[in-house]
């Protein structure tokens, strides 16, 4: 799996639904449609949705799928990739484009828009898997991410089809747990619950732990929307002009923020003090 160095990402992919990987492979059906019962119907929509773009024929483009609204677009030169120099005449998707798309046709509503950090980490999330729950509990329609925590580089939808890099169309490809697989997360469409927020600033870090010496989980590229489960005094910060010592516990991260980034009161109104 090539790996790009850009915002947007490496590969695009839907990926076969296949129990193991691809040693067992040979048997599976590479069909690009719901190939698993069990899925919601907007996950089933959205399958369709990607491989109605397979059907197509479309191109895997750098870049493609993050215009104003969602849809293919004319892609962007990588500079790391040669094979991406005819992207900006391609009209396609990349990873993250195309989840994008498929999400929007399926559900009504852009709830996707984003990068594929941004899509994995997202409020609108039923459930999350992590690599060690392998491929058994996941249903179609589900998100797979490759990468790090901090840098979630590729995303796929379960249970389809694929694409491989720029110069190439979208088309079907095998599940890959070893190549830097991180996990999966389940998407409800549903009005969103618990206390939402949004952040400020760019580049603005999670922490494992509410001190800023703690590990960084993930940063906001830019203002982003938060489910917040409740928040703590902890370790005073100054940054930006302001002085803090509330931190917030993020649950679709499992991390926390300092509430200097949250918009709204130094003490959030109507969030509860955690308990841990």
């Amino acid at each position: 799996m090539l790996r790009r160095s850009g915002l947007i990402g490496t590969l695009i992919a839907l990926l076969v639904c296949l129990l193991w990987p691809p040693v067992s492979a040979a048997a599976a059906d590479s069909s690009c449609r719901v190939l698993a019962p069990g899925a919601s119907a907007a996950a089933e929509r959205a399958v369709g949705a990607a491989c109605a773009q397979v059907a197509a024929d479309v191109w895997y483009t750098w870049g493609g799928g993050h215009g104003p609204q969602p849809g293919a677009t004319y892609g962007q030169v990588d500079p790391t990739d040669p094979a991406s120099e005819h992207d900006p005449e391609r009209l396609g998707f990349d990873c993250s484009g195309l989840v994008r798309h498929a999400y929007a046709e399926a559900t009504g509503s852009d709830i996707l828009n984003g990068v594929a950090g941004a899509q994995y980490y997202t409020h609108h999330a039923a459930g999350r898997f992590t690599a060690a729950d392998g491929l058994a509990p996941l249903l179609p329609g589900d998100l797979l991410v490759w990468g790090t925590s901090q840098d979630l580089h590729h995303i796929a939808i379960y249970l389809g089809a694929g694409a491989r890099q720029s110069g190439t169309k979208l088309m079907v490809s095998d599940v890959r747990l070893n190549s830097g697989y991180y996990g999966a997360v389940r998407i409800d469409p549903g009005p969103v619950t618990g206390h939402v927020f949004r952040t400020w600033g760019t580049g603005v870090w999670t922490k494992a732990q509410p001190s800023t010496a703690a590990a960084r989980v993930y940063a906001f590229p830019g203002p982003t929307t938060i489910r917040v489960e409740c928040q703590k005094h902890a370790e005073k910060v100054t940054s930006d002009g302001y002085t803090n010592d509330a931190w917030s516990y993020l649950p679709d991260y499992k991390a926390w923020v300092t509430n200097i980034y949250i918009q709204g009161a130094a003490w959030l109104e109507n969030v509860p003090t955690c308990t841990f």
